[in-house]
């Protein structure tokens, strides 16, 4: 082992990077290389790899939404979101809807997963959940521009926190050996999950003055919940597909949250103004 090998901000780095390389397409420098071990240990960073899709959605879509108007800037920040990922959990999203929507037994669901063919399931889940996914953003940003931008990227984070709690608490529906299973990690550490909920805390200092808003957090447990036993009912346990599905239902649930929160918002307001306006 190397000097540099051995250095832990080094081995943290590569991780990083190694997480980076698989779950977007951004280049990474040729040293990180790759192991199964190393993937697995890399599933920690998953949510900071929200952060990056996150920010970049958010900057594409405040950028544009100064010289455009704001359905046409949120189609460019989810185009830029869909290509700076491959559409890698949209084409989850788009193979669960196939496989559970066409299947019967688990074998039949998991062979229409991997065919790489796209049947009518995954079209109208698909239509559905970007005319849903755009329309809330849409509303956020011209609601609270602020507001709805803090809550895109939040939005990317909790969805992957969501994830990986997954990975730690359920089984991974193993296939056949001529399958084809897209590279994901299948293992995490108590000490990883909990350095992967740590990429949520920012957001209480950056959400601190809207306390309804932290209704995700329930809102994104109760889905996880729902959607792992879900998986484990009809497959015995989850897939790389299941976990792209549950990062884009989680993802579409959090901007709701975030629109009743700014209508309960200023319902509270309404209600408290006749009490705070009248004379003491």
């Amino acid at each position: 082992m190397t000097k540099r090998e051995s250095n832990p901000f080094v081995c943290e780095l590569r991780l990083f990077f190694m997480a980076l390389m698989f779950y977007t397409r951004i280049p990474c420098p040729s040293w990180v290389g790759y192991t199964g071990e190393q993937l697995n240990r890399s599933t920690r960073y998953f949510p900071a790899i929200g952060w990056v899709v996150g920010v970049v959605v958010a900057v594409v879509a405040g950028l544009a939404a100064l010289i455009l108007p704001v359905p046409v800037a949120v189609i460019c920040a989810v185009a830029a979101g869909v290509l700076l990922t491959g559409a890698f959990h949209e084409d989850g999203f788009g193979d669960v809807c196939d496989g559970f929507g066409g299947g019967g037994s688990p074998e039949r669901i998991l062979g229409i997963m991997k065919d790489s063919r796209v049947g009518a399931f995954a079209v109208v889940g698909l239509m559905l959940l970007f005319a849903l996914k755009m329309t809330a953003m849409t509303m956020l940003l011209s609601l609270e521009p602020w507001f709805g931008l803090v809550a895109v990227v939040f939005a990317h984070v909790l969805s992957r926190v969501s994830v990986v709690t997954i990975i730690f608490t359920d089984t991974y529906a193993r296939t056949d050996a001529s399958s084809k299973v897209k590279p994901i990690g299948r293992q995490i550490s108590v000490g990883g999950l909990v350095a992967s909920c740590c990429w949520l805390l920012p957001f209480v200092g950056l959400l601190w003055w809207r306390p309804w808003w932290f209704l995700a957090l329930p809102v994104a447990l109760l889905l996880r919940l729902l959607l792992g036993q879900w998986f484990k009912k009809r497959l015995g346990g989850y897939t790389g597909d299941c976990l792209g599905a549950t990062q884009q239902v989680i993802e579409v649930f959090t901007f709701l949250v975030a629109l009743a929160a700014i209508k309960v918002g200023a319902t509270l307001t309404l209600a408290a103004a006749p009490v705070l306006g009248q004379p003491l």
